[in-house]
């Protein structure tokens, strides 16, 4: 039996759902969306500075060998997208709420990536998965297809959560894998600096940035009475204290926190979202593409 990680429920809603694109391919959408995008087609359109990610063939070699500067042709065309998740594997990733020890915010992410994946399939773009730990960076290349959903399913299957997220010098195979075309859906905690560096950074080259941020419901209603400690599970602190006492100073810092993250990813051009825990895994991404699990808008 093939793993599966999308519950029956959440996948009948999926059919009421599209990925919309906002900056990489214009305002008619992707995929089964007729768009109209630069890339590399026959009618040429204009030329714009290489950037990591594009592809060699498409270099003016004649332009180079006159301004000694790298320039892409572009062309218009219609093309489908090329979607990549992003997930974050580090140590934090792996906790869940005492009350579902098995629903951690990985898996989660797993969960919510796939139903991406599975959106993107139906839609004719293609579709890759990148994961971050200082374990190791891994890219599954992006495919389209019933056999590229199989790959994806199976590699979310073996994910597991531990270490920290990588430095912002072992992320070399994100800058060189993600086109200017492409759209980057990000699935972390966000209690990286690195992370947010990473997604500033794609933003600012032009890609188009989305962020699910992965919150356990205990972080946002501190349920705990009596002693406890509480640990990092990356840096190795912990804390001790009575919980009821604890209580209303971290929900203060942690809305603090969410503020200032969600404020810097929204100067810097990124959607994003939340999903806590105990939501439908496909929660976050109507909430993302504008429509609720009815088919209505969102405001």
């Amino acid at each position: 039996m093939v793993y599966d990680p999308i519950p029956p429920e959440v996948r009948h809603r999926l059919k009421g759902l599209r990925l919309s694109a906002r900056r990489a391919s214009g305002a008619s959408g992707i995929g089964l969306h007729a768009s109209r995008s630069r890339g590399a087609g026959l009618e040429f359109a204009q030329y714009r500075a290489y950037e990591p990610g594009d592809e060699l063939r498409q270099i003016d070699w004649k332009l180079y060998a006159r301004s000694d500067r790298f320039f892409v042709r572009e062309a218009e065309r219609e093309s489908p997208l090329r979607v990549w998740m992003v997930l974050d594997l580090s140590a934090s990733m792996g906790q869940a709420d005492t009350a579902k020890p098995d629903w951690s915010r990985l898996e989660a992410a797993k969960t919510i990536a796939a139903c991406v994946g599975e959106l993107a399939l139906r839609q004719g773009d293609a579709f890759g998965l990148i994961t971050l730990s200082d374990r190791g960076v891994g890219v599954v290349e992006a495919a389209a297809g019933l056999k590229a959903r199989d790959g994806l399913r199976l590699g979310l299957f073996k994910l597991t959560a531990g270490g920290r997220f990588p430095t912002l010098a072992q992320l070399s195979p994100v800058w060189d894998r993600i086109r200017a075309q492409d759209m980057v859906m990000v699935f972390s905690d966000g209690f990286d600096e690195s992370c947010a560096e990473l997604m500033t950074r794609l933003s600012a080259a032009g890609r188009d940035v989305l962020m699910v941020q992965t919150l356990t419901a205990e972080e946002r209603d501190f349920p705990f009475q009596g002693g406890y400690r509480f640990d990092d599970p990356e840096g190795g602190a912990e804390v001790l204290g009575d919980g009821k006492a604890l209580r209303a100073d971290f929900l203060k810092r942690f809305a603090a926190a969410r503020q200032a993250f969600e404020a810097r990813l929204f100067a810097a051009g990124v959607r994003h979202t939340h999903y806590w825990l105990d939501e439908p895994a496909d929660a976050p991404l109507f909430r993302l593409f504008g429509q609720t699990p009815s088919g209505k808008e969102t405001a």
